[in-house]
């Protein structure tokens, strides 16, 4: 037995119960294991760092999705780009820079985040042009991380009254290739510098943030081309004398809101002077080339029948209805006419607000009566008309509901304002009371205006 166990020491050959101790064996050596207590607490640590970057490539889509949405005014999107990437790293302050064509220095900056002391303590301090180390990112558009603003080669400190700030991050925004601005964040909300992780998820956000800026600048373009087209579409008054006429188009506030508000007036053959407002429903290019057929349209059926308004608006119905698949529409027809030494004022109105006559010393009327159907609506109905006499110097004025309507509140309020204020304005000329009463609306704004002055003379015929 002694010459097996000799045996067995000379051959390597050990209990398999026993560890390997020996550095030349064939059984490798096994990884020693950490104790429990530093496992677990290991996975805990990769479990909340997994947990930390799943919240923050959700508040990056979050991010996206906000800077990305319905809301295309372009400065809208350029202040909701800085306050997105400082939600997203915490960043106390925000700021983004556009660029201008040539791209050497900030032709616009827009600062998020000061304090309202702040803000006052700055009054009087030009917003920065690009210099500094904000020219430093113009001129190198990489990322830019610092950790101590004042200890970098490009600063040049700050002017008087403008708040600490020690950190700092700027990315370059760009559009179709070319830099359009850049983002810059100071102060992480917690103390820390700006890390690895911050500057690449603004990296992500401003990829998207030039998307939305291209988006922004291509409804600009298309909705100001349209909105050129529609006043290209609307007359220029021509002279009306004896009578003095005006007036006013203002577009929609709201974004990517065009309309079918119009007006003409024009001189018949017959020395009376011809007065339309009207409204086409809808807010969009349809509507806008329904109001130029039936403009034009109108202007035909005036010169040639010079009939009371309500048969001329009768035929008016009577075409669309035939030829054309056009919309609702809403118009107040107006004949301005002298007689016995003064001026009558015969209208007619298919489902329009009345006119509002106003007089020299600054009384106000408006003109109730049966508004009749709108255009579209049934042929069958008989339209009425409607006939008043004008002192002199007295003005009548034609709108549509854009100019008094407000969603918040009756439209009987918005037609007192508007009576108050030109009541309050009538020995202006008739050209400044209109845009007066355009400029001062007591509408909300969400429906384009059209204003039509006419006055008359200021002594009897």
């Amino acid at each position: 037995m002694d010459h097996d166990r000799q045996s067995e020491r000379q051959s390597g050959a050990s209990d398999p119960a026993r560890p390997n101790s020996g550095s030349h064996g064939l059984a490798p050596e096994l990884p020693r294991l950490p104790r429990t207590g530093d496992a677990i607490d290991e996975i805990a640590r990769r479990i909340q760092e997994l947990a930390h970057a799943k919240d923050r490539l959700q508040g990056l889509l979050r991010a996206v999705m906000a800077i990305s949405g319905e809301q295309l005014e372009l400065p809208a999107v350029l202040r909701r780009i800085v306050t997105t990437a400082m939600e997203l790293v915490h960043a106390r302050y925000g700021a983004l820079g556009v660029l201008t064509e040539d791209g050497t220095r900030l032709a616009q900056f827009i600062p998020v985040g000061l304090s309202e002391e702040e803000r006052a303590a700055l009054a009087g301090v030009e917003l920065p042009h690009g210099r500094g180390l904000l020219g430093h990112l113009i001129h190198e558009p990489g990322p830019l991380r610092v950790e101590v603003i004042p200890e970098h080669p490009a600063s040049v400190g700050f002017p008087a009254g403008h708040p600490p700030m020690r950190n700092l991050l700027g990315v370059a925004i760009t559009v179709r290739g070319e830099v359009y601005g850049d983002l810059y964040l100071c102060d992480r909300e917690d103390g820390q510098p700006f890390d690895s992780h911050d500057e690449d998820i603004v990296v992500a956000l401003a990829a998207a943030a030039g998307v939305a800026i291209e988006n922004a600048r291509l409804f600009d373009n298309v909705r100001n081309s349209a909105e050129q087209f529609q006043r290209l579409l609307l007359p220029s008054l021509p002279n009306l004398h004896p009578y003095e006429g005006a007036a006013v188009y203002r577009p929609a506030t709201a974004p990517g809101q065009l309309g079918g508000d119009w007006f003409d007036a024009i001189m018949l053959p017959d020395d009376a002077c011809a007065a339309v407002i009207g409204d086409v429903v809808g807010h969009d290019l349809q509507a806008a080339a329904a109001m130029a057929q039936t403009r034009n349209m109108l202007r035909a059926l005036l010169y040639d029948r010079r009939t009371p308004p309500s048969a001329v608006l009768t035929q008016l119905d009577h075409t669309l209805h035939a030829i054309t698949e056009n919309p609702v529409t809403t118009a107040c027809l107006a004949r301005i006419e002298p007689k016995d030494g003064g001026w009558w004022f015969s209208w007619s109105s298919a489902g329009h607000a009345p006119p509002l006559l106003v007089t020299a010393d600054g009384r106000t009327e408006y003109l109730e009566a049966d508004p009749g159907l709108p255009l579209g609506v049934d042929l069958d109905i008989p339209r009425p008309d409607h006939r008043r006499e004008l002192p002199p110097d007295s003005t009548v004025l034609l709108f549509t509901d854009g100019l008094v309507e407000d969603v918040k509140r009756p439209i009987d309020a918005g037609l007192a304002e508007l009576a108050e204020l030109a009541g309050a304005n009538s020995r202006l000329p008739l050209e400044k009371l209109c845009r007066l009463l355009a400029d001062h609306h007591p509408s909300d704004g969400h429906d384009d205006i059209a204003l039509l002055g006419l006055r008359m003379p200021a002594a009897p015929r």
